[in-house]
């Protein structure tokens, strides 16, 4: 059986970030191999996963994808691994209906032992019945242990450790509390090098880490064939890619196209990149332009000036290239995206209007799913920007995840499938 774990909590803001990336990083640092998975549709902690583990973390998700498919996806990255991680989402129960699509849910599907991080700040024995919930909620999940986060004092770790000893679940670890770790854990942009080598630091001293290593999953074996090529996306005249050109041009770069699933990539075949901020791409002989999300608008005045990218891109659409574009890579295809500093041009396929400004800002989040030329397709939104004005005509009804229909629209115009949708390759 593979070794590995789930890390989940009660509730969101925890700790179950910090912890995920500081045994990440503590497993790196004793010459484990380390395989990162994320539950849901989250692009960030992703890219902190791949930055202390140095390989892609996968997302499970069992609203966008089957158990089946979860399954395989576990087998399929974790095979080399010494230890897989899974960072849980929100509270352990926390679905898009009841548990469905849970924390729990992926614990149950890949016979995960969970590791339950409990912020501990407020409270000492009154944890007990907390965590006696957490333990007899449902039986077809097995709670290994308890992290103890943010912990005041020895004697408060004392204290916590006999609620612990008392419910008959293992205390593997009391994390102190440190003001770097929690800054490093809300905020994006400081020195991950420095924040990461607390983490590490403080994870070898108070963590069971070794006893977490002997924490293995209960998952069924299987045999699963090698990964499929996206057909729905590939053009209709070449399914199989050709290994003698790239078959799909991404566009990558570090904020304004950055948000991609690592199994689409590994899926759409011989796959070549290009940053719509510096490159001018050649567009001659590919099947697929791909744009996915990120944040233009951030980037916006870099994209206006590569004047000779946007033009190359519209004419390709013009002329019948096919492109999909989600969330940002659809606003790029826009003819304007407004900010507080400026309005500008962007590649003039779709004749809509972004407005990003503050006033404007307004949160779109959940579930998405939608039937378009018989191709089921499912996947999630999360963005503030908007369309200027009314809300464009869509191409077809748009459902979230509870089949209630939602005002997002689905774009088709020649070859380009388009929406603030981002797209789960099943």
């Amino acid at each position: 059986m593979k070794n590995g774990f789930l890390i989940a909590a009660p509730t969101s803001g925890s700790g179950k970030t910090t912890v995920a990336r500081g045994l990440m990083a503590l497993f790196r640092r004793k010459g484990y191999r380390v395989q990162p998975f994320k539950c849901g549709p989250d692009y960030i902690d992703t890219k902190f996963h791949e930055r202390v583990c140095g390989r892609p973390s996968i997302n499970l998700d069992t609203f966008m994808a089957s158990e089946k498919h979860v399954r395989h996806l576990f087998r399929h990255y974790g095979a080399d691994a010494d230890v897989c991680i899974v960072e849980g989402m929100m509270g352990l129960f926390d679905g898009y209906d009841r548990w469905r699509g849970s924390a729990y849910e992926i614990a149950r599907v890949l016979g995960l032992p969970v590791v339950l991080v409990v912020d501990a700040r407020s409270a000492a024995y009154s944890v007990a019945p907390l965590l006696y919930g957490f333990l007899h909620f449902r039986e077809d999940v097995h709670i290994a242990g308890v992290i103890y986060n943010k912990v005041g004092s020895e004697r408060h770790a004392k204290m916590l450790r006999q609620v612990s000893d008392d419910l008959g679940v293992a205390c593997l670890g009391c994390l102190p509390k440190q003001k770097e770790l929690e800054v490093e854990g809300r905020y994006l942009g400081l020195d991950f090098s420095q924040t990461m080598g607390l983490a590490t630091d403080s994870f070898e001293q108070h963590v069971a880490w070794g006893q977490l290593l002997t924490l293995k999953c209960n998952l069924v074996e299987g045999k699963d064939s090698n990964l499929s090529p996206l057909s729905s996306l590939l053009s209709p005249r070449e399914e199989t890619p050709r290994k003698d050109r790239a078959s799909c041009l991404v566009a990558r770069n570090a904020e304004s196209f950055s948000f991609v699933y690592q199994e689409t990539l590994d899926r759409l075949g011989n796959v070549a990149f290009f940053d719509p901020e510096k490159d001018v791409p050649c567009l001659d002989n590919i099947d697929l332009l791909y744009l996915p999300g990120g944040y233009p608008e951030k980037h916006a005045e870099a994209l206006v000036a590569n004047e000779a990218c946007r033009k190359a891109i519209r004419q390709y659409a013009l002329r019948g290239g096919r492109i999909v574009a989600e969330c940002g890579g659809m606003m790029y295809l826009c003819q304007r995206i407004l900010t507080d500093e400026g309005d500008y041009p962007m590649c003039g396929v779709l004749p809509y209007t972004i407005t990003a400004r503050r006033a404007d800002r307004r949160l779109s989040l959940g579930y998405r799913q939608f039937t378009l030329d018989g191709v089921e397709y499912r996947g999630h939104e999360f963005h503030y920007s908007q369309f200027l004005g009314e809300m464009p005509p869509s191409a077809v009804q748009v459902y979230d995840a509870k089949g209630q229909p939602v005002p997002t629209p689905v774009f088709r115009y020649h070859n380009v499938l388009s929406s603030y949708t981002h797209l789960y390759p099943v």
